[in-house]
């Protein structure tokens, strides 16, 4: 019973948006065939068809990138718009008119059943149950109509217009060139950055600390023959700042390439990383079989980051990793129930991570609403 409920109402949800889609697609195209002189102008004509392109994606449950500026496509959709947008708005409108209008004729019938202006609208009405009876057929006709037209007609525009706008091979591929020209520069400069850190990291860590471990060796060596207890002391300070030094310096090569992943692989050392995390964490890894030690990398960096930001600033009680891999892509989700609102723009680590994927030509999504929950997937091709 309730699964069929269920269907009958994301039924009427449907006929419900399709029907508000075309009404909507009928004042778009009146509005275009009385603006037709101003929108053949290219800068007026782009933000008019990129705002039905988006509802069309929208209706779809189509993500719709930008495309770049194509003056004919806008010209070729302006003319598809008012060919096909009159006639299936006013279809949709006459259909929902009558079925609002239906209801309210009978209605009035009943009420008003000498009104000299009734008999246009009901004609073959004599009676109360003739009206009562008419109406009903005609709501149901009207109803089944609407629920079964309506959305193919609103779906068949929105594909119609998404083809007319859609941009052609070769401004796809002048927009593919430009994304992989901006990402290598990304590469480069995140490259540039992590030697200059890498750099920074070993001369004002590592590389201080055996300076002062050699002039502490020295000062023993030249203090041995006459205070061997003071040249002891400097040795085991020598021993103790080798020990930190190594420490800094296993640090550093961490974040060149986690030693983790070459012991264990990318499922051990995700294992490993949920463990230590600040918020119970859920991991659930499928079958990986050979992944390139870059993309593993990434993707480790990426739950590390993701992760890190959980604990940080979501308010989350529990997160979850999955990790699928289909051979040609690998997929990373991670997910947590905190506060919502993370936003690469605003976040440095984000989009550090943004950036490894790219380099990659890789992707990460985010969806974080406010109020939560945070999910973000960062997909890397494995071929």
């Amino acid at each position: 019973m309730l699964g069929v409920l269920g269907a009958a109402r994301a039924r009427r949800l449907k006929t419900w948006r399709s029907g508000r889609y075309l009404l909507g697609t009928l004042v778009v195209a009146t509005v275009t065939l009385a603006a037709a002189p101003l929108l053949c102008i290219p800068s007026l004509a782009q933000p008019w068809a990129e705002q039905h392109r988006r509802r069309a994606g929208v209706l779809l449950g189509q993500p719709v990138e930008p495309r770049p500026r194509a003056a004919r496509r806008n010209l070729a959709w302006l003319v598809t718009q008012v060919v096909t947008g009159l006639p299936a708005g006013a279809l949709a409108l006459l259909c929902l008119g009558n079925l609002f209008l239906t209801p309210v004729i009978t209605a009035l019938w009943w009420a008003f059943p000498t009104a000299p202006w009734l008999p246009v609208f009901s004609v073959g009405i004599t009676s109360w149950g003739t009206a009562l009876s008419l109406g009903l057929v005609n709501l149901v006709f009207l109803a089944a109509l609407a629920a079964i037209a309506l959305p193919l007609l609103a779906r068949a525009h929105a594909r119609c217009c998404l083809v007319v706008l859609a941009p052609s091979p070769a401004e796809q591929l002048g927009e593919r060139v430009t994304e992989l020209t901006r990402t290598r520069t990304d590469v480069l400069q995140a490259h540039s950055g992590e030697l200059r850190r890498i750099e920074r990291d070993l001369h004002d860590g590592t590389q201080a600390r055996l300076v002062a471990i050699a002039m502490r060796l020295a000062v023993a060596g030249e203090s041995l023959s006459d205070d061997p207890d003071a040249a002891a002391v400097l040795v085991r300070q020598a021993h103790a700042e080798t020990e930190d030094a190594m420490t800094e310096l296993r640090s550093v090569i961490r974040t060149i390439y986690p030693p983790v992943l070459a012991d264990q692989g990318l499922s051990g050392a995700l294992s490993t990383l949920a463990t230590r995390a600040g918020v119970p964490t859920r991991i659930d890894i499928g079958p990986l079989g050979e992944i390139p030690a870059a993309v593993e990398a990434v993707a480790y960096f990426a739950v590390t980051e993701a992760l890190a930001n959980i604990a940080r600033h979501s308010r989350a009680t529990n997160a979850s990793v999955r990790v699928t891999c289909n051979g040609a892509q690998l997929c990373a989700e991670i997910a947590d129930n905190g506060t919502g609102g993370a936003d690469a723009a605003r976040g440095s680590g984000l989009d550090g991570m943004r950036r490894r994927a790219a380099a990659l030509d890789g992707t990460m999504k985010i969806s974080s609403p406010p109020g939560g929950p945070t999910v973000i997937t960062v997909e890397l091709p494995c071929v």
